[in-house]
């Protein structure tokens, strides 16, 4: 068991190697365009709920 725990943890830790990290650069702006798609998304979707929300109560009234 102890072997199959320490292969697993070499094979890991080789694979881990081999990952080409992105750089501090890449990794900001792609995280930007993150939060910024989110922002536009929720604006989006806040619209919307806020526009159905006038019609229902339109056609409640």
């Amino acid at each position: 068991m102890a072997n199959k725990i320490a292969k697993y943890v070499k094979e890991s830790k080789d694979e881990l190697k081999k990952v080409v990290w992105p750089s501090r650069k890449d990794t900001i702006k792609f995280t930007l365009l993150v939060i910024g798609i989110s922002f536009a998304t929720a604006v989006f979707l806040g619209a919307l709920d806020f526009g159905f929300n006038i019609v229902v109560k339109q056609v409640i009234k």
